[in-house]
């Protein structure tokens, strides 16, 4: 049986966009088009940059845990070319809707149909900051397909970073791994499917920070996290949050 949150509509605001006619519309239209193709165009020239960083080695020692044990970093690429792994934030001994509700926003969408990437010989993993015995199973409860990982000991990997990143890596023909880029933060977008929708809607994200006319709805309350759990929780259980969730 689905789970669903139930949701309230959301309130219009005492303004709306102005109407007009098709043509006046499409004018506009078209100007903002040729401001999102010049957009367009230096993406396509910072992610040519992008391909041409260096990188640097991963120790051949390197490993993270997985259900059944230590799991080498060339063996999380599943033969596979490059991987790509997200560093999922963990809080011990928090109940399953006091996890990050941040990260399981990336997570989920990490889910996405994997054939594509595959198809490109890269693997898509979770690196989680919890332990495998505790953070597992909330990956089975939350029916990620992404492999998922403990990167707690895993000091060669971290570097010192703090989680909630994603990192890159690619592996040569004598099986040394690589860290070919890695990004935080809003960095981390690219992987957001869900919020490149909201932007293209009227009201956007409907977060504070945004640029957003007076009265447009925002409330950055139910962005990440609904009714004490991550969002996304709500999808496979309609129990209610304990007391601990965040």
């Amino acid at each position: 049986m689905p789970h669903h949150l139930p949701t309230q509509p959301v309130r219009l605001p005492d303004q709306l966009p102005p109407v007009v006619d098709r043509a006046t519309w499409r004018s506009a239209r078209d100007a903002l088009l040729a401001r999102e193709k010049t957009h367009t165009r230096e993406g396509d020239a910072i992610a040519a940059a992008r391909r041409r960083l260096p990188m640097t080695p991963v120790p051949a020692e390197a490993t993270v845990d997985g259900p059944d044990g230590p799991v080498s970093i060339l063996d999380v690429f599943e033969g596979r070319r490059m991987l790509a792994a997200y560093f999922h934030m963990w809080h011990d001994g928090e109940p399953w809707e006091g996890q990050c509700e941040g990260c399981t926003y990336c997570a989920v969408q990490a889910q996405s149909p994997l054939a594509y990437l595959h198809e490109r010989d890269v693997t898509v993993a979770i690196f989680s900051q919890g332990s495998c015995a505790e953070s597992h199973p909330f990956a089975e409860f939350m029916g990620y397909r992404t492999p998922w990982y403990s990167a707690r000991d895993s000091a060669a990997l971290v570097d010192g970073r703090g989680f909630g990143i994603w990192c890159f890596y690619l592996r040569d023909d004598d099986g040394q791994v690589h860290e070919t880029y890695w990004t935080t933060g809003r960095g981390c977008e690219v992987t957001h499917w869900s919020s490149g929708l909201l932007d293209m809607t009227v009201f956007g994200r409907q977060q504070p920070w945004e640029d957003s006319p007076d009265g447009w709805p925002q409330d950055d309350d139910k962005w990440w996290r609904s009714a004490g759990r991550p969002t996304a929780q709500w999808e496979v259980t309609d129990e209610p949050a304990g007391p601990r969730g965040r």
